[in-house]
């Protein structure tokens, strides 16, 4: 199981360096989330890295990779190549693991973050997690990875 700050940083290297799609925090926050989501359902509930999301007010937010940002970046600020970790990512993981970002990234990158932020808030992981607070209440109750995968495996079917 990968660290999510590889995953992050793949993200970041395949959007920026060879695609040059736009990329903010909120949005990097949701790729990630749906990278994981979509493992967890193609995988019969094996993540593929270790963290968890918690249904904060703009979506799924993971504390780690907020904490790696947060002292330099706003929620729409741009992430660049210069925020990576390491720049040789792509030559560590797997041709499998790049492989499932790859097609979560051609579905998703094209959103903004805003757009991923509204997909999030229609989805039952998100809502299960919040239920009892407002829309604009702060929540870090985490998002369960076991529900996450089943919600997206049925929409596989």
């Amino acid at each position: 199981m990968r660290n999510i700050n590889d995953i992050c940083d793949y993200i970041i290297f395949r959007l920026k360096a060879e695609d040059d799609i736009p990329l903010n925090n909120i949005k990097l926050q949701k790729l990630l989330y749906y990278t994981q989501a979509w493992h967890l359902a193609f995988t019969n509930g094996t993540p593929l890295f270790k963290g968890n999301f918690q249904a904060w007010i703009h979506g799924p937010v993971n504390r780690e990779i907020f904490h790696r940002f947060n002292s330099t970046k706003y929620l729409n600020s741009e992430i660049n190549i210069t925020d990576m970790l390491d720049k040789n990512i792509s030559e560590k993981l797997t041709p499998k693991e790049i492989k499932h970002i790859n097609l979560v990234l051609e579905t998703y990158s094209t959103y903004s973050g805003l757009q991923l932020e509204d997909m999030s808030h229609k989805e039952l992981p998100w809502i299960k997690a919040r239920e009892g607070y407002a829309l604009n209440q702060r929540c870090e109750v985490e998002i369960d990875n076991e529900f996450l995968g089943k919600y997206f495996l049925k929409r596989i079917k």
